[in-house]
């Protein structure tokens, strides 16, 4: 997930600026936006980035605070294994397709000092040679896809039964859809809109027979979603002023109101499930 998952808001902010004019899937791309990772990288809470703090908040209430085996998926660089690594005591593991992104991965560890294992494959490339994990998380990767019902089984497969699924997903609806199809429709078009209404994800908790532990929109209403200008226009130009002016009254004045939460503002959503023994 690339709109709200910051190493820093510079650099996020050119990723999604060039990925407007490129193919999300594309290995080659992927190659080109990782080796421009400046390292380290590791997710820390931050006054500059409230929604952030929100998603800790999450894991911290809700996780659990013992030694266990954690698998990112789409993880390079590393950045959420290096927080559950020192905030959780987490065996980290990394799963990418991206050659570059496995390489600054292992190099960020190494930056970090910390231990953690990275896997150069392709989630949908068939059976993976991968051991069962306690825990298995992605952030801002199901909505890549039109299948949630197969991406999320994928999840699935490499977790242990008992074991703790976490989904996150940023919210290209509501106000935040208003904007980005003025100022970057072609960065909301490689989106799987669907996948963000989260009243849809009952379908693939049945199928799976999840238990929720969690399941929200979270960070209220976070104009930094869509702080991006994809064509130079005069109309874009006014409303690109107007989500630069509401970042920074929101930012300054406003936090409190990111306790309140809906698909019509909110910008990120997390789901934390338990898989069934049976």
């Amino acid at each position: 997930m690339l709109s709200q998952t910051l190493i820093n808001p510079s650099f996020w902010s050119n990723v999604m600026q060039s990925m407007i004019e490129s193919t999300l899937t594309e290995k080659s791309y992927w190659d080109d936006v990782w080796h421009g990772v400046k390292l380290p990288a590791e997710i820390k809470r931050s006054d500059n980035n409230l929604l952030l703090n929100r998603e800790l908040d999450v894991f911290e209430k809700y996780l659990p605070k013992e030694a266990l085996s954690i698998l990112e998926i789409g993880g390079a660089p590393g950045q959420y294994l290096a927080y559950f690594y020192k905030q959780f005591g987490y065996q980290i593991h990394c799963l990418d397709y991206s050659e570059a992104g496995c390489e600054k991965t292992l190099k960020n560890f190494e930056y970090l000092n910390i231990k953690g294992q990275v896997y150069h494959a392709d989630l949908f490339s068939g059976e993976l040679d991968l051991p069962k994990f306690d825990i298995v998380f992605s952030m801002g990767f199901i909505e890549h896809f039109t299948d949630l019902d197969l991406v999320v089984g994928k999840h699935l497969q490499y977790l242990k039964p008992g074991g703790t699924l976490i989904l996150g997903i940023p919210n290209f609806l509501g106000i935040n859809k208003l904007f980005l199809k003025s100022l970057a429709p072609g960065m909301l078009s490689k989106h799987n809109l669907s996948t963000m209404d989260i009243s849809q994800w009952k379908a693939f908790e049945a199928h799976y027979r999840l238990e929720t532990i969690f399941k929200n929109y979270i960070g209220g209403f976070e104009p930094m979603t869509f702080l991006i200008k994809e064509k130079n226009s005069f109309w874009n130009s006014v409303l690109f002023l107007k989500a630069r002016f509401l970042n920074k009254i929101f930012h300054q004045h406003f936090s409190v109101l990111r306790n309140f939460n809906s698909k019509y503002f909110s910008a990120y959503a997390i789901g934390i499930y338990r898989k069934p023994f049976g």
